[in-house]
């Protein structure tokens, strides 16, 4: 299990977002070198984990809880046949491009390191934004990706901060003991809310939106 690249973007102004000042930092690039990856600070506060990266919309990037977000090669690859179109590293926005991980199937609480030192830990999956479909300039994208068994992509938080580099290994070092995937997660926060309450298991380790969502449906339907 590697890590391809490591991407970042910088803001750029666009007419595709619903972000402050219309702008956008989805446009992620592999950069050569170690780049520093840390805690970022509280939601909607902390900005992205890795040196050099910008978060655009606080709301629903950045922070402890969002600090970067990977996704596997080989799910870009799928949708490069899907799409019949080629997509580099770091085409869906993503800070980690990985590949012989299962990122779709990693538990919510999952740690992994990378190289030596670096540790994440998984909190949830990327829900789709108009900012995502616009970029990719594809008709009817966010509801192609919800419902596309290719699976959203990792968010993670940072554990153990350090240097991270495109060729370090990935080491799945923790597996918590609930059976809450990424992919399952995500099912229950876009097309199967009824599985929502259940997510609650892996709760200590949800990224802070995921969490908030699970339990306002669980309370709502308790006093039903």
């Amino acid at each position: 299990m590697t890590l391809l690249s490591v991407n970042v973007g910088r803001a750029k102004a666009v007419d595709y977002t619903e972000a402050a000042a219309g702008l956008t930092a989805i446009d992620k690039r592999p950069v050569e070198g170690p780049v520093r990856i840390e805690a970022p600070g509280a939601p909607g506060v902390g900005r992205s984990g890795l040196a050099g990266d910008t978060v655009c919309d606080l709301r629903f990037h950045g922070g402890d809880d969002r600090a970067a977000y990977a996704f596997a090669r080989e799910d870009l690859d799928r949708w490069e046949r899907e799409l019949g179109r080629p997509l580099a590293n770091g085409s869906f926005g993503e800070n980690l491009t990985t590949q012989g991980l299962d990122v779709n199937g990693a538990l919510i609480g999952e740690r992994w390191r990378i190289g030596e030192e670096v540790v994440l830990e998984v909190t949830g999956g990327r829900i789709p934004c108009r900012t995502f479909a616009g970029f990719l300039e594809e008709k009817g994208w966010v509801k192609r990706f919800t419902q596309s068994d290719a699976g959203p992509g990792a968010l993670l938080r940072v554990i153990v901060p350090g240097e991270i580099r495109a060729g370090d290994p990935i080491t799945v070092v923790h597996r918590p003991d609930h059976g809450i995937t990424v992919a399952l997660l995500h099912r229950a926060a876009t097309t199967e809310r009824a599985l929502l309450p259940s997510t609650l298991v892996a709760a200590e380790w949800m990224e802070s939106g995921l969490l908030a969502l699970a339990r306002q449906y669980a309370e709502k339907y308790a006093r039903a």
